[in-house]
């Protein structure tokens, strides 16, 4: 009769033992998952991060390369090809961010100063000609995005961040280098006539080669997801 009350503590104390046990493998694993988890997002933003390297120093080097040159500053280049690209590829966020830290390496490497030497002028020409110009090159797909269509996606959001850098260019044109003007042209004229000379065929160069290259980046990726 003594025995009884024994046996019950003895299954209550091994029956608590295996409860204990099983939250502490719950937990362990709860961990596990975790610390797998940063570990893969962790490795993610590394391969992003060399991506975006590569492509800010692929369009430096394709800057270069100048298919067409106007007198008076302004050329048409793949330069923006890898940017519009990093854009799509990796979204709007990572895209930008390369834009950005392209627009300074481009103010280095060829700043242009303006005939006006005031703080003004100068703003305007660092603000309209490069950082906004060239940032909002990695902005391509957010404009691209409301189109299902990849390839219309593409389209558009290229031709949509060429044209507001041709917008920043015109503004610069009207508000700093009005004394490049030449007699009997107006100063908006003008402005828009000779940046539309080189955005245009520029625009038309990066949507080709951008739909191209995004298609074959979509079909490489696709054909890797169906083997792994």
């Amino acid at each position: 009769m003594v025995c009884a009350p024994r046996l019950s503590a003895g299954y209550f104390c091994a029956f608590r033992f295996q409860q204990t046990c099983a939250q502490g493998r719950t937990q362990a694993g709860g961990i596990a998952r975790t610390q797998e988890g940063m570990f893969m997002k962790k490795n993610n933003t590394t391969v992003i991060l060399v991506e975006s390297a590569l492509m800010i120093a692929l369009s430096v080097v394709l800057d270069f390369f100048k298919l067409w040159q106007m007198p008076f500053g302004g050329t048409v280049t793949c330069g923006m090809v890898p940017l519009v690209l990093l854009s799509f590829h990796q979204g709007p966020k990572w895209g930008i961010g390369a834009a950005f830290t392209h627009s300074l390496l481009q103010m280095l490497m060829r700043f242009d100063a303006p005939p006006a030497k005031t703080f003004g002028a100068f703003a305007v020409v660092i603000l309209l000609d490069y950082v906004i110009a060239f940032t909002v090159v990695g902005a391509a797909s957010v404009f691209g995005k409301p189109f299902r269509n990849r390839s219309v996606s593409v389209a558009v959001g290229t031709c949509a961040v060429c044209l507001i850098r041709l917008l920043c260019s015109f503004l610069s044109g009207v508000t700093v280098w009005t004394e490049y003007t030449p007699e009997g042209w107006a100063v908006w004229q003008y402005s828009l006539t000779y940046n539309a000379l080189y955005m245009i065929p520029q625009t038309i160069l990066t949507v080709v080669l951008a739909v191209v290259l995004m298609a074959v980046i979509d079909r490489y990726e696709g054909r890797k997801a169906k083997t792994i």
